[in-house]
């Protein structure tokens, strides 16, 4: 069983550095994470560390082998503990005591003195053979060589884990126990370890002691200063076996191990769902009480948790502390930095289970499933039609309500969406980011480029349930499916005339309005749509890009290919009411039904 605690147990600095001078006596070095220093508290990597035993002015240490953290006057020191009563001179009358004439402390006998008086002397009599390291006490010298040897013969039998002392195993029986016995004074919220509380304390004081020397940036506690500072080295000591990621801490490699093995060993008691890590379970359980404790400073807006009030601060603040090493751009969080990065390493790391396509995003995936399922959860309140994604019910609700809020610096021309805009400006720069690997032929906008790939690919993944017919993208499917239905949504303002699509309207208000924006570059002819002038322009260069399987005749249009095919097929579609008779095309019915007119 892994025992956790949510406050940074690692925050040894800020133990060492209010510590009593008297429990620095043995070593001179900064203080500083050692097996050795065994100081009590639990460092991201989950090993305990314990109190070194240092010269105390201990009566009968000999009988005393259990210690507690005791706090007084912001100073930590080592006490005795005793269940039956207390040694010094001060809990017991006796007239034998005697007085350090250094520092004015009376003890109970000579013996206590004598070991007291290693603290002003600095003698330390006992050495380590194996590190030359020395101490005062026996006892001292006795917990180190444990330290070499290995030795941790105190063990939790719940769980098994091994201690060297008893007074680790104590602490570590509280994980399995619920025991907090420090709670604070401001909020009431608990924990197991009086350095856990301490730090806690700072979010109340706003205290942050700890500063980097590189950034300035200041912190409350010394596990997140270190944390901070591998950011400005790049320093990712620990590594996953499975799949080489590199981690700053043995707990977040110990936590993304989870990822492999699908350890979950947090459930809520609420619903049964299970979480690979505690903190994120305790999260969870804020769904189910409503619990919001963080609070906006700016405009009040609470939230369940530290980091969504930061990441909504920034919305305040416009920080983008992280930055695209590539292009330059900002981003307020690593994670959209790290996403961002997909752009340009091509990674699609999300697979569709169904047709096997790959995305960049989880969201895009899932948006894409729904293809495959059908579902539209998203419905416009105005017309009733529903949506597969929450963006396309955004873009439908501005036909309604005609907002174009993104307008062009160049030719004011306006958009509903940013991204419109930002697609449009590139018909006044000419910029055509994205090339096709297979022809060379560039384009403007991704999407594009995708729906051209298939060309090459012959993918056709969409087919209408009606007749079958196959299409490469959603959108041609749907304008398809109202040939079958008869839905001509778009209207024509002057004359009333329907149409079934938004282009083709757009194309028709050019014959009211006898605009015709597109011209031939070859005889000057002007066209009221793109689509007239490529037409036209391939009877000047007499290209014929269609060409008959059967037969191998050309044709300039596609629609002119399928009109001959009938030729071969036998197929004549057109009937006449009065008698009957098919033809191949409407020309021959028409004539024919001069027949019965006269």
């Amino acid at each position: 069983m892994k025992c956790e605690e949510e406050e940074g147990l690692d925050d040894w600095q800020d133990f060492s550095q209010g510590r009593n001078s008297s429990l620095d006596q043995e070593d001179p070095e900064p203080p500083q994470i050692k097996e050795e220093q065994d100081e009590l508290c639990i460092n991201h990597e989950g090993e305990q560390l314990v109190i070194k035993e240092e010269q105390r002015e201990i009566c009968n240490s000999q009988e005393a082998e259990q210690f507690l953290l005791k706090q007084e006057t912001d100073t930590f020191m080592v006490i005795p503990f005793y269940e039956h009563k207390g040694h010094h001179c001060k809990s017991i009358k006796n007239k034998n005591c005697v007085k350090c004439n250094t520092c004015g402390k009376t003890f109970r006998d000579k013996y206590s003195l004598t070991r007291h008086l290693k603290v002003h002397t600095g003698e330390k009599p006992y050495s380590c053979t194996t590190c030359d390291k020395r101490f005062s006490e026996l006892s001292s010298l006795k917990r180190h060589m444990k330290i070499h040897t290995g030795e941790r013969p105190y063990f939790c039998s719940i769980c098994g884990k091994r201690f060297r002392q008893t007074i680790n195993l104590k602490t570590h029986i509280r994980c399995h126990t619920g025991e907090k016995p420090y709670s604070c004074g401001a909020c009431g919220k608990q924990f197991s370890h009086m350095i856990n509380l301490k730090t806690h304390m700072r979010t109340h004081t706003g205290e942050k002691p700890y500063s980097c020397s590189t950034c300035g940036k200041d912190f409350s506690n010394f596990s997140a200063f270190k944390t901070h500072m591998r950011f400005h080295t790049g320093e990712k000591p620990h590594s996953c076996d499975t799949c080489g990621k590199g981690f700053r801490h043995m707990m977040n490699l110990k936590t993304h191990m989870r990822t492999h093995t699908g350890e979950k060993p947090y459930s809520c008691s609420s619903c049964g769902k299970r979480f690979s890590h505690k903190s994120t379970l305790e999260r969870h359980m804020r769904i189910h009480t409503g619990e919001k404790p963080h609070s906006c400073t700016i405009c009040g807006k609470r939230f369940c948790n530290l980091s969504a009030l930061k990441s909504h601060t920034r919305f305040h603040t416009g920080e983008k502390p992280h930055y695209c090493g590539t292009c330059g751009k900002g981003f307020s969080h690593m994670v959209n930095l790290k996403t961002h990065m997909r752009i340009h390493t091509g990674e699609k790391p999300y697979s569709c289970n169904t047709c096997g396509k790959q995305f960049s995003y989880r969201m895009n995936l899932k948006t894409h499933m729904r293809t495959h399922t059908g579902e539209k959860p998203y419905s416009c309140s105005t017309c009733g039609k529903d949506f597969s994604d929450f963006s396309a019910l955004k873009s439908h609700t501005r036909f309604h309500t005609g907002e174009k809020p993104h307008s062009c610096d160049t030719c004011g021309k306006r958009f509903s969406h940013m991204m419109n805009l930002k697609t449009h400006m590139r018909t006044h720069t000419g910029e055509k980011p994205y090339s096709c690997s297979t022809c060379g032929k560039r384009f403007s906008h991704k999407s594009t480029l995708e729906r051209h790939m298939q060309i090459h690919t012959g993918e056709k993944p969409h087919s209408c349930s009606t007749c079958g017919k196959r299409f490469r993208h959603m959108m041609n499917l749907r304008t398809h499916m109202r040939t079958h239905t008869g839905e001509k949504p778009y209207s024509c303002s002057a004359c009333g005339k329907r149409f079934s699509h938004k282009s083709t309207l757009e194309c028709h208000m050019q014959s009211h309005t006898g605009e015709k924006p597109h011209s031939c570059t070859t005889c000057g002819k002007g066209f009221s749509n793109l689509s007239a002038l490529k037409s036209h322009t391939r009877f000047h260069t007499g290209e014929k890009p269609h060409y008959c399987g059967t037969c191998g005749k050309g044709f300039s249009h596609m629609v002119n290919l399928k009109t001959h095919m009938r030729i071969h097929t036998g197929e004549k579609p057109y009937s006449c009411n009065s008698c009957e008779k098919r033809f191949r095309y409407t020309t021959q019915l028409k004539r024919h039904m001069r027949i019965h007119t006269g």
